[in-house]
């Protein structure tokens, strides 16, 4: 590789390709999400989402937790002056430990299909675990590939990896959908085939990251290195650099195994919980696109807050920890607020019903404390403070299921939907709660809050009256589609601006704030212009 490849500003551009990337992904991911459910119905959507946690469990630690691992150790070992050969040995270590890994997990989706499928009460399900078994297989060289490209600086690969087997994946599952559907009506049948779309594009990944590998003629040796420790080092870190992704997964693992079988037993037809499942699980795009903003925030101001925690003069990482916090906090209140306001019309337009709409407004009530969570989680990665947060979020996970079961016997699905809100509003507060403790004393000020509920405030009233006046306007119409898209149109551009024109005005963020932030730029010469002297 190249040594212009470790100049900073290469670096730089290489981390917001990653960044840019990363962003694509998440929307893309929520967004295929919506004409998946329109194409095979709430049973459909609830068949996909039933294996869609176990699979992606795979592919996110893989991608944001395993390859970041790596990078980390190759680059430390090129930090410290380490040969070539030492980095072949250690990339090894750790590629047959994958493939072990992959095996085992493999095996486990594989044969133990039918006793998972047994115990999602759901005997059907066994045959779309099997087919995303094979993810698993693609664990070991996607992840050493990444790991490889990054611990270079060499960020493109990863990049277009990331977009092209994301792209890959959407298009197979919606085209493969539409071909399918003209010739079986079994949900079932069309769920293999989403899940296949998850294979291939993780196969495409690789073979686009393989097209880019430059092979270097390097001499052929054997280097002895520890094993145990490489091993020890790269499952932690990569447990703890995945950890916040792998939080919503595991709520979902646990709505999985208890949200369908849980609605059967308390004498719900079969048919109806299966319907009731899939209207649940229309809140986790709404929530992936929510968090959009928080997960680039963390892209993008924590490596900042790590560089900073290491410098031994200065202010160190606290004006940016009260940052992330602030802005994460903003703009996970702002999504949630506005997706509340007007749910019972985003629900119709994007899923055809408002079923469950007062549900769906508590689901992604969410999205405020996963804002904070997954910033401060990427935040406590600079200061390697990850063993207390760990436990937050097992806590969390534990009052999730507990909630869970509990609830769904007498609330039904919003049952599920408060238990996995209180898990995240605890796992938030005791996660603010640590920051205060090791990092920074005071986040935010009282007037941060105040000016807060005031652009909140403003959000609810416009919203409100413009709902009032649409009603006047169209007579109480029936909820459908075309109505609906006009009523979202109008309140999403209404709430949006009051609320930004507010914080603006009210200078929640400063504009050097802003600028720090992902697309600030013209947030901050919108707040120049509103606070000129006249």
């Amino acid at each position: 590789m190249s040594s212009q490849n470790f100049g900073m500003k290469n670096y730089m551009k290489g981390a917001l390709l990653l960044t840019m990337a990363a962003l694509i992904v998440k929307i893309l991911s929520a967004i295929y999400r919506v004409p998946y459910q329109n194409l095979v119905g709430d049973q459909g959507f609830y068949v996909y989402q039933q294996v869609y946690p176990f699979i992606s469990f795979f592919v996110v630690w893989t991608s944001s937790g395993f390859a970041v691992a790596i990078s980390k150790m190759l680059a430390d070992i090129e930090a410290r002056g380490g040969t070539a050969l030492e980095k072949r040995a250690v990339s090894w270590a750790i590629f047959k430990y994958l493939m072990v890994l992959s095996l085992i997990f493999f095996s486990l989706l594989f044969f133990g299909a039918d006793a998972l499928a047994a115990l999602m009460n759901d005997a059907e399900l066994a045959g779309l675990l099997k087919m995303g078994s094979f993810v698993t297989l693609c664990m070991p060289l996607l992840a050493l590939l990444k790991g490889t490209f990054q611990a270079n600086s060499y960020m493109q690969p990863v990049a277009y990896a990331q977009v092209f087997e994301q792209a890959i994946r959407v298009a197979i599952i919606l085209v493969g959908t539409i071909v399918l559907l003209q010739f079986t009506t079994s949900v079932y049948t069309v769920g293999k085939m989403a899940v296949l779309g998850t294979v291939i594009g993780e196969v495409a990944g690789i073979i686009l990251l393989f097209l880019f590998l430059k092979r270097e003629q390097q001499p052929i040796a054997k280097k002895k290195v520890a094993v145990w420790p490489i091993l020890k080092e790269v499952t932690l870190y990569s447990i703890a650099i995945s950890m916040g992704a792998l939080l919503l997964l595991c709520f979902q693992l646990v709505d999985s195994f208890t949200i369908f079988k849980m609605l059967v037993a308390s004498g719900m037809e079969i048919d109806q919980a299966m319907e009731v499942k899939g209207i649940y699980d229309r809140g986790q795009p709404l929530v992936q696109l929510g968090i959009v903003i928080a997960t680039s925030l963390s892209l993008a101001i924590v490596p900042l807050v790590a560089l900073k925690a290491k410098a031994k003069n200065g202010r160190g990482a606290k004006p940016f920890i009260q940052l992330t916090y602030r802005s994460s906090l903003l703009f996970g209140v702002a999504a949630a607020l506005g997706l509340v306001l007007v749910m019972p019309y985003a629900n119709t337009l994007l899923f055809k019903t408002d079923s469950y709409s007062n549900m769906l407004r508590l689901y992604v009530v969410q999205i405020v404390p996963l804002s904070i969570i997954l910033t401060f989680m990427a935040v406590l990665q600079g200061y390697s403070k990850l063993k207390m947060p760990a436990l937050f979020l097992l806590i969390s996970i534990a009052l999730k299921y507990i909630g869970n079961v509990v609830l769904i016997p007498h609330l039904d699905v919003l049952g599920a939907a408060i238990a996995s809100t209180v898990g995240l509003i605890f796992a938030a507060i005791a996660l603010v709660i640590y920051m205060k403790k090791i990092a920074v004393s005071r986040l935010a000020t009282a007037m941060f809050y105040r000016k807060l509920l005031v652009a909140s405030i403003v959000m609810i009233v416009t919203i409100t009256c413009a709902v009032f006046l649409l009603d006047i306007v169209f007579t109480a119409p029936e909820m459908r589609r075309s109505v609906a898209l006009i009523y979202s149109g109008i309140l999403v551009s209404l709430g949006a601006f009051s609320f930004i024109t507010v914080v603006a005005k009210l200078r929640v963020l400063t504009e050097k704030d802003w600028f720090l932030i992902p697309f600030g730029r013209r947030m901050a010469m919108y707040q120049l212009w509103l606070n000129r002297k006249k």
